[in-house]
């Protein structure tokens, strides 16, 4: 099982006498170790599948281990295993035992959307930059696991106190909702197992070997959970990468690399360096680039793929030069070597760069993939089904009963919400709760009382039936019995109104499956809705489209060809790390975007960027200098913007020439 592996991958799989820390650089096949190991615990070492978990931070990096791991498992058992997100283990801890905590099973959880509106609630703001603002700043204590209460000690001036303040509030709405957002699916399991040992030496017994994926990008939070799961023994093999350590605006810590060798004196380090992507030219400038930076561990990626060509730099006169050079560069190097779209990436450090890209995808008609698009969970028709779904799952769900109880409309208005609202402060509880009360009829008038009531009942009798029946057909129910399809059509054109009932079709399908595949009622699938991203579409793998993405999107990916453009002094590294001396994160990013690529990378900045309606120049970055410059080729520097612009016209014209032959 382990021959093809090479000695360090081998050594990594292999060692189980303490904690393990594999340094594995970009391309140097992590996903291989960690998937080759969980097999070897299973048939060589005599573990049960249900004691093994390996962790990592998306939907898609769980489906890929877990997929691999099956086929290397060749059909043995491997019932129990538990291969899933960080935010998916601490659902699965608190569904269990959050009752310690005070939260019943079925709690809610909320979106950053819900959120928002909660905090835009409590500081009675419509400005998104504002509620953002305090969002993050919130999300950040709950990473460092800080109270509010000591948040609030600890604000040093008057925006922190604002935000504390906050903070607190927010909590209260959350726990009388009995809903917890993202941020508390893993600082709750840590608050339980402080708390209440007897839990976490449950889980302890559970739990006896983890794996832990991309652990540079892991935060306090997250490093805490697994201190507490591991103990001292520390039985895990902790995968990561210093030098890919890119999330630190959220939270993410590199000290944990750090704090790991102190917590774990018996630490044992294995470096990957053998990157199985890129060629040897490729991988001198990304670690040319990274020797600038302070190291942790020093490592060195080497490869036997060649030595590839070398690396362009290119410089143009403006962003509308550089996408139509980048276009032009693309077209003629897929014409030459027959390549296909998919091929090609094209990387950025902020999503406002992608516009004029687009553009000139559009005019030359090739087809391109946006990454980071809205959810599918975003889209409203969506949320308004969730929101039923969330109803049936926790009637103390506030957001929920307000979205769905509107949608579509009941003869129950605003002002029947306000009066129900504020009769449910008076009596600390619920919306749906409320409406239950001896005096509710007398609060709101009988007619909107007597239609509050005829969907209340509704929900109560769905309720009694999603314990005991198929997901698929109480779905189906729930959308005849509201009318949503009419709903739709009457309130939109028939192609909106088709597209949006489609969208729901779609959901209830992959609902209805999800419950058969999973032996799932409906209430057991709504909690893992919100940590489901349905656009981990499998397909869109392979639609031949080049790929749009920011750099912090890309990690993780691979493309046979990668332009990184606007490579900027205020760009890249971006002016605001510049001024809070956060350049080392800054040249972590650059070397990501470097080992994307495999066989060519093509490097391009700007003379001078408009920024609103006035031009300025821009310096190429600081990070071009350090890069091996033996295996840099310039160009765009000698000859006139006037004369470059002609000569790509020239060649995009006679390009298009021969591809119409």
């Amino acid at each position: 099982m382990l021959s093809h592996l090479n000695a360090p991958q081998r050594e990594a799989v292999k060692y189980l006498d303490g904690p393990l820390l594999v340094l594995a650089g970009a391309g140097s096949g992590k996903t291989r170790v960690i998937t080759h190991k969980i097999a070897y615990l299973i048939e060589e070492c005599g573990f049960s599948p249900a004691h093994i978990a390996a962790i990592t931070f998306t939907n898609k990096a769980a489906r890929e281990m877990s997929e691999r791991a099956a086929k290397l498992l060749q059909g043995k058992p491997s019932r129990g295993l538990t291969v899933t997100t960080f935010h998916s283990l601490g659902m699965q801890i608190l569904r269990k035992d959050a009752a310690h905590l005070g939260y019943k099973p079925r709690f809610s959880i909320f979106d950053a959307a819900d959120a928002a509106q909660i905090i835009s609630d409590i500081i009675k703001t419509t400005d998104k930059g504002e509620i953002r603002g305090v969002q993050q700043r919130i999300s950040l204590w709950k990473n460092s696991l800080i109270s509010p209460d000591l948040a609030l000690n600890q604000s040093e001036n008057d925006l922190e106190q604002h935000a504390a303040k906050t903070y607190l509030a927010y909590q209260d709405t959350l726990r009388a909702y009995q809903a917890v957002d993202f941020d508390d699916l893993i600082r709750l399991p840590v608050e339980l197992f402080s708390t209440v040992p007897e839990v976490l030496e449950k889980w302890r017994s559970k739990l006896r070997y983890l794996l832990i994926d991309e652990y540079q990008d892991t935060n306090g939070c997250q490093y805490q959970l697994l201190r507490q799961l591991t103990g001292s023994g520390g039985a895990f093999t902790a995968v990561g990468d210093d030098d890919q350590a890119i999330y630190g605006w959220r939270g993410a810590d590199i000290k944990n690399l750090h704090t790991l060798r102190e917590d774990y004196d018996r630490l044992h380090v294995v470096k990957l360096e053998q990157n199985y992507r890129s060629t040897i030219r490729i991988l001198r400038v990304a670690n040319s680039l990274i020797a600038n930076n302070t190291k942790l561990f020093e490592k060195k990626l080497w490869s036997d793929l060649g030595l590839g060509d070398p690396i362009n730099v290119m410089a143009a006169k403006d962003e509308e030069h550089e996408a139509e050079s980048v276009v032009m560069r693309m077209l003629a190097h897929k014409f030459e070597h027959r390549t296909r779209f998919a091929d090609y990436a094209i990387l950025y450090r902020g999503n406002h760069q992608a516009r004029v890209f687009e553009q000139q995808l559009r005019n030359e008609r090739i087809p391109y993939q946006l990454s980071g698009g809205s959810s599918f969970f975003d889209k409203p028709e969506i949320k308004d089904v969730i929101a039923y779904l969330r109803l049936l799952a926790n009637s103390d769900d506030d957001p929920a009963f307000i979205r769905a109880v509107t949608a579509p409309k009941k003869g129950i208005g605003t002002q029947t919400l306000e009066k129900l609202g504020n009769y449910s402060a008076q009596r600390h509880q619920s919306l749906f709760a409320t409406a239950f009360e001896a005096g509710a009829e007398n609060q709101l008038g009988t007619r909107q009382y007597h239609a509050l009531m005829e969907f209340c009942q509704f929900i109560n009798n769905l309720q009694f039936r999603a314990e005991r029946e198929s997901a698929a057909v109480i779905i189906e129910d729930l959308l005849k019995a509201i009318g949503y399809e009419a709903h739709l059509f009457d309130s939109e054109e028939p192609r909106a109104a088709e597209s949006k009932w489609n969208n729901v079709r779609d959901f209830v399908a992959w609902l209805s499956k999800k419950g058969e595949e999973d032996g799932k009622n409906i209430i057991e699938l709504t909690q893992t809705i919100a940590l489901i991203n349905i656009l981990d579409n499998r397909d869109s793998q392979d639609l031949d489209a080049v790929r749009l993405s920011t750099l912090h999107a890309a990690k993780g990916l691979e493309y046979p060809h990668v332009f990184l453009v606007g490579v900027e002094d205020g760009i890249l590294p971006h002016r605001e790390c510049i001024d809070n001396g956060l350049v080392e994160e800054e040249r972590r990013l650059m070397y990501v975007g470097i080992t994307r690529a495999q066989r060519g990378l093509t490097l391009s900045y700007c003379s001078k960027r408009k920024r609103g309606r006035e031009w300025q120049a821009c310096e190429p970055s600081r990070f071009i200098a350090e890069l091996a410059q033996d295996d840099l080729r310039i160009s765009g520097r000698e000859s006139a913007p006037e004369v470059r612009k002609a000569e790509g016209a020239a060649a995009m014209a006679a390009m298009k020439a021969m591809l119409k032959k």
